[in-house]
C-alpha cells in the first residue's frame, strides 16, 4: 500500500512520469510469486492506475483516489507474467465487488455447455460433488443444481455470493487457500470436480491457492481451469487484460510447472474462444495414473516453445505494440471529436478501465458508457470519471460511434446494438487493432 499515489480528480497513465529507458528497466520490488526468482524483465509499463472495479459515486468524484503502478514483468525462470501486489486480494474481492458473471449472454451459454460436457465426461450424478472456486453469482453452478448434482460455490464477495444463494446455489463466503481447504476437508468435502474459471489470475498467493486445491480435490477427482492464454495476449495485443486485480497471466508452460510443483498433472486441454482466446486445462493428482497425458497437451506445449514462450525477448517486445495501440486509439478519437462526432462506450469491464486510464481518455473523448449491470448505473468509472448509464441511454442520445470496451464480446454486443444502424452509427473495437465497422 505504500506505493499508492493519491490524485484529486482523473488522470490518465499518459500523464504519469516515466524516466526509464529501454536499457534501464527498474526491477520489481519482490520476486516471482511462484518461484521467487528476481523479476528483472519488463513486459509493459502501463503507468499508474486506480483499481479497475472501484466504481465511484457522485459524492466521491472530488475525493482523492489511490493509484498504483501497473507494470507487468516476466520471470526468466518459470516465464510467469505478473504484476506486483499493492492491494491484497482480500481487500479487492472480499466484502463488496462490482463484477457479476451473469450479465453476458455468451458467457452463460459457455457455462451451460461446459456443465453438459463435463457431466458426461466425468459421469457426474447425484452422488458426485462439484466445487467451484470464485463461483461469483452462481452463473455456472446453477446448471449443476438443475441436474441434481450436489455442488458448492466458494466466493469471497458477500454481495455476489448473496445473489448466488438467492438462485438456490449453495455458496460459502470464503477466501480460498490451504487453510480453508483443510477445514472443508475436515467436514468431509472432497469434490469429484473442481472448477476454477478465470480465477487464477486474481490470486496473489498462487502457491497457497493451488496448494489448497491439492488438499481438497478427491483422490480420483479432476480440476478444470480456464484462463486467457498468454500466447494470445502477446500475439493479439490484449494488454488491457492487465490490471491490478489480475496478478498473473499464464501459458501452459508455466502452469504445468506450477501444478507439478504441487503434485498435480495437466493431462488434457481444450482451446476455447472466451476472453480473446483461452485454454481450459484438465488437472489430476500426479499419483492418479488412470488419466494419461493427451496429445493436446504435448502439442500445445510444443507450440508455445516454437512461438518463443521460453525466450525472454518474446515478452519484452510486447511493450512497443502496446504503445502503438494507444497512439491509434487516440488518433481515432481526436479526429472524431474534430469532426464534431459523438462517441460513447459500451460496457464497463476491468479491461475497459485499463484501456481508458492508460490512454488518458475521459469525458473529453467519450461522453458516457453503458452497461447491463445495474450495480454500475449512476456511478462513474475509476480514474476517468466517465458516467455509467443503462444501455437504453444509447437510443436516447443517438451517438455517431459506440466504442465497445469488452472487445472479447464483440459479436454478442454487435447483435445487441443492431438498432444503432438506424441513425448511421458505427461500432469501434480497439483490440487486436482499432477497427471501425
Amino acid at each position: 500500500m505504500s506505493q499508492a499515489i493519491l490524485h484529486n480528480g482523473p488522470v490518465g497513465a499518459g500523464t504519469a512520469t516515466n524516466t526509464q529507458t529501454k536499457t534501464e528497466i527498474q526491477p520489481a520490488i519482490h520476486g516471482c510469486r511462484f518461484c521467487d526468482a528476481p523479476l528483472n524483465h519488463s513486459v509493459c509499463d502501463l503507468g499508474m492506475h486506480p483499481l479497475c472495479e472501484n466504481f465511484l459515486t457522485e459524492d466521491q468524484l472530488n475525493a482523492a483516489e489511490s493509484y498504483y503502478p501497473l507494470h507487468a514483468y516476466v520471470c526468466e525462470k518459470c516465464f510467469l507474467i505478473q504484476v506486483e501486489e499493492y492491494v491484497h486480494g482480500k481487500e479487492i474481492f472480499g466484502g463488496e465487488y462490482a463484477y457479476f458473471s451473469s450479465y453476458s449472454d455468451s458467457w452463460l451459454k459457455h457455462a451451460a455447455a461446459y456443465a453438459d460436457q463435463i457431466t458426461e465426461r466425468l459421469s457426474l450424478n447425484e452422488q458426485s460433488l462439484v466445487v467451484e472456486l470464485a463461483s461469483n453469482d452462481g452463473y455456472l453452478l446453477k446448471n449443476f443444481v438443475a441436474k441434481n448434482i450436489p455442488c458448492l460455490g466458494i466466493e469471497p464477495a458477500d454481495n455476489v455470493a448473496a445473489v448466488a444463494i438467492e438462485k438456490g446455489v449453495p455458496t460459502r463466503v470464503l477466501y480460498f487457500g490451504v487453510d480453508v481447504a483443510k477445514e472443508l476437508r475436515k467436514e468431509g468435502i472432497r469434490p469429484n470436480l473442481m472448477c476454477a474459471n478465470n480465477v487464477l489470475a486474481h490470486v496473489p498467493d498462487l502457491n497457497d491457492f493451488v496448494g489448497g486445491i491439492k488438499v481438497l480435490l478427491a483422490d480420483d477427482g479432476v480440476l478444470t481451469v480456464e484462463f486467457p492464454h498468454a500466447l494470445h495476449t502477446l500475439e493479439q495485443n490484449q494488454f488491457d487484460q492487465i490490471y491490478q486485480e489480475h496478478y498473473c497471466y499464464f501459458s501452459l508452460l508455466t502452469l504445468r510447472k506450477v501444478f507439478e510443483h504441487h503434485g498435480m498433472t495437466v493431462f488434457d486441454l481444450d482451446e476455447i474462444p472466451t476472453h480473446g482466446g483461452s485454454l481450459r486445462i484438465y488437472v489430476r493428482h500426479t499419483e492418479d495414473d488412470t488419466r494419461p497425458i493427451s496429445s493436446a497437451v504435448i502439442d500445445m506445449h510444443d507450440l508455445e516453445v516454437a512461438k518463443g514462450l521460453e525466450e525472454v525477448e518474446t515478452y519484452t517486445a510486447f511493450a512497443e505494440q502496446v504503445k502503438e495501440t494507444k497512439r491509434k486509439v487516440l488518433e481515432f478519437l481526436i479526429q472524431a471529436k474534430r469532426d464534431g462526432k459523438t462517441v460513447v462506450g459500451y460496457g464497463a469491464p476491468g479491461k475497459g478501465n485499463t484501456m481508458l486510464n492508460y490512454c488518458g481518455i475521459g469525458t473529453d473523448f467519450i461522453d458516457y458508457v453503458v452497461d447491463r449491470n445495474p450495480y454500475k448505473h449512476g456511478k462513474f468509472l475509476p480514474g476517468t470519471h466517465i458516467p455509467v448509464y443503462p444501455t437504453e441511454k444509447i437510443a436516447e442520445t443517438k451517438p455517431d460511434y459506440v466504442f465497445i470496451l469488452p472487445w472479447n464480446l464483440r459479436d454478442e454486443i454487435s447483435d445487441q446494438l443492431e438498432y444503432v444502424h438506424e441513425w448511421g452509427a458505427q461500432l469501434v473495437v480497439p483490440i487486436p487493432q482499432l477497427t471501425v465497422f
